[in-house]
């Protein structure tokens, strides 16, 4: 049975509405301008990378760890499900999902925050930001221009995906903004939205799973969670001897659905009681319109609670965080006293009349460009006398 095709509800940013590209771009007749977005995503050397990306083990830890890569496909596909529902542009909402993290560093959250150390005296680092300057200046697939030239709308959600931007600091940013403004100080499309909570149901139930997988907590102790517990007790009922593994894949599904479905309830009140009848009525709310509700948001604190408690601060990992922190700091500091030790292609943007922001900037790029096994095998050969050179 083929999927019922659903008509765009008036709120929905469909391919007439959009605010088109930086640059003058052919039109497709085969696929809409958020599909080529997507596929040009895709198709980026980033987003490959991100497959060399921690989410919180290190690359290395271990094959069937979630990376940066299979964690964006997830919150990709959780997207499109939300999208369908509310008669939102599942395309849009997809091409957002597979580029909200394309500017993280190497090593996950403990590499940038190696990088907003480094950085501090240089304006900063944010992956947001990072993730703007992949799809409109480091990826260079065309002779015309910089970047992907990616629509207005997949820009504008990427970069506000956790919401407005009321002070722009960034120089990067605010350069580009003068060029293409993205309405920064307002919120994203309903699309942009979703991506969000998407990206929240992703990472909070993968990392359940990640967690038991790695040993840190059980079932058992899963089951103090009272939302958790209610399910276990149902599928206890009806499945007496599975085993664990099976039961964290109910805990897993059946958490996505349940935030799912709230989402969807939520989001549609938001809707109706604020009247948002088209895109921008969306944008200039005072809160988020996709959105958890109040009951499931303080289930998800008390998991957040937990993941911490038995997960994210437990020995192995925050050993791993502090020897990722290390790498990532030394290799900055160590091209920023010498830049000159950075490869030919690196070395080439870099000019001696550039002062200490601008070459912190290409030196910043750089690392938060790689993988977490090319960050630890730079350091070796820069740091380890026994590495040939």
């Amino acid at each position: 049975m083929k999927d019922k095709k659903m008509t765009p509800a008036k709120y929905a940013i469909t391919p007439e509405k959009s605010r088109g590209r930086l640059y003058n771009d052919f039109i497709n007749i085969i696929r809409s301008p958020f599909q080529r977005d997507r596929d040009r995503l895709i198709h980026s050397s980033a987003f490959r990378r991100l497959d060399g990306k921690t989410q919180v083990f290190a690359y290395h830890e271990g094959k069937n760890y979630r990376t940066r890569l299979t964690h964006s496909i997830e919150v990709a596909q959780i997207t499109r499900t939300i999208c369908k529902c509310l008669g939102l542009n599942e395309e849009l909402g997809e091409a957002i999902a597979l580029a909200h993290d394309l500017g993280h560093s190497p090593f996950g959250h403990a590499g940038e925050r190696a990088l907003q150390n480094s950085m501090k005296k240089f304006g900063g680092f944010d992956h947001n930001i990072q993730s703007l300057k992949i799809m409109t200046k480091l990826e260079i697939h065309y002779p015309e221009f910089e970047g992907l030239n990616l629509t207005w709308e997949t820009l504008e959600g990427t970069v506000k995906h956790n919401g407005p931007i009321k002070k722009v600091s960034n120089k990067y940013l605010k350069e580009y903004n003068k060029k293409f403004n993205l309405d920064l100080a307002n919120y994203p499309s309903l699309e942009g939205q979703v991506g969000a909570v998407a990206d929240d149901i992703a990472y909070n139930n993968h990392d359940i799973d990640d967690g038991f997988r790695a040993g840190f907590f059980s079932i058992e102790k899963l089951r103090e969670l009272p939302f958790i517990d209610e399910i276990l007790v149902e599928f206890d009922k009806q499945n007496p001897y599975a085993d664990d593994n099976l039961k964290i894949y109910a805990i897993t599904r059946n958490t996505i659905a349940k935030m799912i479905f709230d989402v969807l309830k939520n989001s549609k009140d938001n809707i109706q009681k604020y009247n948002i009848s088209d895109c921008d009525d969306a944008r200039k709310q005072k809160k988020f319109m996709i959105d958890f509700s109040d009951e499931m948001k303080n289930n998800i604190k008390l998991l957040r609670q937990f993941l911490k408690e038995y997960f994210y601060t437990a020995t192995p990992i925050a050993r791993m965080d502090m020897k990722s922190q290390k790498i990532v700091e030394e290799l900055f500091a160590v091209f920023m006293n010498d830049w000159k030790l950075l490869p030919m292609n690196e070395r080439a943007r870099i000019s001696s009349q550039m002062n200490d922001e601008d070459i912190a900037e290409v030196i910043c790029e750089y690392i938060a460009g790689m993988t977490d096994i090319a960050a630890i095998e730079e350091h070796r050969k820069l740091f380890d006398p026994h590495t040939r050179f």
